[in-house]
């Protein structure tokens, strides 16, 4: 179902070195001895309080705290990480029962128990926070602890995805005595169980973490300490790779920047380029006057070129996406392609005379400034390009930065936005449930009751997930039938590094989330 084995084409790097799948990035090593290795990144937390983030914040949250189950090398379904084991108890996928390890405890030398397991899993509800994860928990009824170790969710109704929910660093544990049960908490002093511990935090600058002595789980640290480097953009970023600043890019390479490495091959440098399972897409508010018109939406969908955004912003480092589930997964489709074909004006001129409307259509798209890539205001210049010359709209740009807007997305005050995807889980219910009903990551209710009554409940009770295809491609199908969503491309990842830098490959877990610990330096050639 997700290729975990897609990190295997070399694209620039030195000469004599070979990949193969299941290798590492270039060798196996020992954990380093020249410091910690130092990870860019154009993806700042919004937060560091799991509670409240439903977005890039889950990078860091994988490094420094724990979750019941997890990821290890080489898995794509979840295995006990914080739990010594976790399964089903019962046959309709109702009750889910986890044992922890003995003896766990937090970084600063808490118990983690029980009670603290139920204490996180219960705040992420009662906090409920704007833009927050609360609404992966949209199955569960309750928690119950037995004794210090034992955990049992009990579920509202069948979800075979629920131990995916579990895995997602949303579900992050967190001590009851540092974590308000009601209110996010907001200074940078985190201690968490994972395989680091924060040592210290600079918003929006950098993240030290170093070695987490009192860790216990399946991660099997290969360096003693990482710092994450937050960068603007990636040509700060790349120049700070040139200049042996960063040993490790990840997230939010530029097209001309990926392009450069692939062309001029730098021997001291090495690009990787896999299979990913990132998506951009458009999001139309209900509560705007003209987005809010099906006939509206639908034009849209027929004008968009993602081809010509797929070339000419991005320099085919992305693919063009005609549905919400990103190819690769069981259950993706084409609806956009087969409902709208290639971008035709004459179509989508008839759809919106068809609906009484024979004026140009004005519409506000919104963008954030950095969040999503150096491309994202190229990319919306190109979408307004587009549906200028059709002669059917009159666009306008506006832009924010990331932390003002999520803001203005959940006070929705956009008419058209743009929002990209990285999944919490590697199944096409995570493309599609998020975003819709009352609650979703959108910010925008999105009732589709079709989807949240029936398609997904019958998915969510079958175990076997190559059983869930033909509700995936029905749910994907109204998608396509309401154009609420405009999908537009699906991403690569690309992970640039030097030369002595070994297990990126084996870094991303299938959620593309880095895992630091599996990054180390050669000793030798």
């Amino acid at each position: 179902m997700f290729n975990r084995n897609r990190f295997l084409r070399r694209v620039a790097a030195i000469a004599s070195i070979s990949l193969v799948a299941g290798c590492s990035l270039l060798s196996d090593g020992d954990p380093d001895s020249k410091g910690p290795i130092v990870v860019g990144t154009t993806s700042a937390p919004s937060t560091l309080d799991p509670a409240g983030a439903w977005d890039g914040s889950w990078e860091l949250f994988r490094n420094i705290y724990q979750t019941l189950v997890a990821y290890p090398n080489g898995a794509t379904t979840p295995q006990p990480d914080a739990a010594e084991s976790c399964s089903f108890t019962d046959a309709g996928s109702r009750t889910y029962r986890c044992t922890l390890r003995s003896d766990m405890k937090f970084a600063d030398g808490d118990a983690l128990n029980a009670e603290a397991v139920k204490h996180s899993i219960d705040r992420v509800r009662t906090i409920n926070a704007p833009g927050g994860p609360a609404g992966l928990l949209g199955s569960l009824d309750r928690v119950e602890t037995v004794g210090d170790r034992g955990v049992v969710f009990h579920l509202n109704k069948s979800d075979a995805t629920f131990p995916f929910v579990l895995a997602t660093p949303a579900m992050s544990i967190v001590d009851p005595d540092d974590y308000p049960a009601r209110s996010l908490r907001k200074d940078d002093q985190v201690f968490g169980s994972g395989p680091y511990k924060l040592q210290s935090y600079e918003d929006d600058k950098q993240a030290v973490l170093v070695s987490n002595g009192n860790y216990k789980g399946f991660a099997k640290r290969q360096n003693d300490a990482v710092t994450i480097r937050y960068f603007q953009d990636s040509a700060g970023m790349v120049k700070a790779l040139r200049d042996k600043q960063i040993d490790v890019t990840y997230r939010g390479l530029a097209a001309d920047d990926i392009v450069a490495l692939q062309q001029h091959a730098n021997s001291n440098l090495q690009l990787v380029d896999g299979a990913g399972t990132d998506i951009s897409y458009l999001v139309f508010n209900p509560k705007d006057p003209w987005a809010k018109q099906p006939a509206v939406r639908k034009a849209v969908a027929q004008v968009v070129d993602r081809g010509a955004i797929a070339h000419k912003v991005y320099k085919d480092t992305v693919d063009p996406l005609y549905s919400m589930v990103p190819k690769g997964l069981t259950g993706h489709s084409t609806g956009f392609f087969d409902e709208y074909g290639d971008p035709s004006v004459p179509k989508a001129r008839k759809i919106l005379t068809n609906a009484g409307i024979t004026q140009r259509v004005p519409l506000t798209l919104w963008y954030t400034t950095d969040r999503y890539g150096s491309e994202t205001g190229l990319m919306f210049q190109e979408l307004k390009r587009q549906l200028d010359d059709s002669g059917l709209f009159t666009v306008t740009l506006k832009s924010r930065p990331w932390k003002t807007y999520v803001v203005g997305y959940q006070k929705g005050e956009y008419p058209v936005f743009g929002r990209g995807w990285f999944p919490d889980f590697p199944d096409a219910d995570n493309f599609i449930a998020p975003f819709v009903g009352e609650h979703n990551a959108l910010g925008t209710p999105y009732p589709a009751k079709k989807i949240t009554d029936t398609l997904l409940p019958h998915s969510r009770a079958e175990s076997d997930r190559a059983q869930t295809v033909k509700d995936m491609e029905q749910a994907q199908q109204f998608l396509v039938n309401d154009s609420r969503l405009i999908p537009l491309w699906q991403g690569r990842q690309f992970v640039a590094a030097s030369e002595d830098i070994s297990g990126g490959e084996q870094a991303l877990d299938p959620s593309t989330i880095m895992m630091m610990w599996a990054l180390h330096r050669k000793t030798s050639w």
